[in-house]
């Protein structure tokens, strides 16, 4: 049997459970049967893999794979991967290029497929990369079985550090926290912005989230995310509010977005209401 990660409780608490907890908790499940052999597996295999195609007709490679990337949803749609995986990165016209989640992008560079001759897999310490990233990923999928919020909150918790040190401005960070699905809905919904804001000009999506992050954080570029201080401020922020939602005492997200976005002068209203 998996092993199912404890959670005894929704929220705040239930997230100060998973931090005093989630090292031991993580160690257990890492060394379950099933996580066991799915590594195992791809430790074994992985290096006799050289093409896209040979990749995506094993599924249990391909199970890894985007695992490791939070992509697992994706396990049947074996073409689109194959063409994500073929294309490569170099090209401007490279399928991942275009997609607005930049996962598939990450995807594609870490297996190289579309981009040396010979790919990563072949590489001695691939293995442990792309596993280090599945164990990650896998654990914060089966604690999101039971609280998608705190599934949020680890995935947010473990990339942030990375934007954080990465770009070379602070609206390049925001542009890479806008292209992750998990962590744009933990700042959309920490800062009590609807899904609908989304469909606004990009450069007025930056200034509103700059400008929410000076108000509710007291940082306006994400280079404050390398504190983990900032980081749990943030997170808490987001439980407090998808809590709220989730019970109805929270004020609407429209009016939320309307404030925030009535600060920065944007006419990009209309498409929010």
């Amino acid at each position: 049997m998996s092993f199912v990660p404890v959670i005894p409780t929704a929220g705040l608490a239930g997230w100060s459970y998973l931090q005093r907890t989630g090292d031991d908790q993580k160690r257990i499940f890492t060394e379950s049967s099933d996580v066991q052999r799915d590594t195992a597996y791809f430790r074994d295999r992985i290096g006799t893999i050289t093409t896209a195609e040979e990749l995506v007709s094993d599924r249990r490679l391909l199970k890894v794979a985007l695992g490791a990337f939070g992509l697992g949803d994706d396990i049947n749609n074996k073409y689109f991967i194959r063409k994500v995986l073929e294309d490569g990165t170099l090209s401007t016209d490279a399928l991942a290029n275009k997609l607005s989640d930049k996962r598939y992008l990450k995807l594609s560079q870490a297996f190289g497929f579309g981009d040396y001759a010979v790919p990563r897999t072949q590489l001695s310490d691939f293995p442990d990369k792309i596993l280090g990233s599945y164990v990650d990923t896998a654990f914060e999928t089966a604690v999101g079985e039971q609280s998608n919020a705190l599934r949020l909150a680890m995935n947010a918790d473990r990339e942030l550090p990375g934007i954080a040190a990465g770009s070379s401005s602070d609206t390049g960070r925001w542009y890479a926290i806008m292209s992750s699905a998990p962590l744009r809905e933990v700042f959309q919904t920490a800062f009590g912005l609807p899904p609908s804001f989304a469909a606004i000009d990009l450069d007025q999506q930056v200034t509103a989230f700059k400008d929410a992050a000076n108000r509710y954080l007291g940082i306006e570029d994400p280079a404050g995310f390398a504190d983990p201080d900032m980081r749990g401020k943030l997170i808490r922020l987001f439980i407090l509010r998808d809590t709220s939602s989730a019970t109805g005492a929270t004020t609407s997200g429209q009016s939320a977005a309307l404030a925030i976005l009535q600060g920065t002068g944007t006419n990009g209203l209309s498409l929010l209401l």
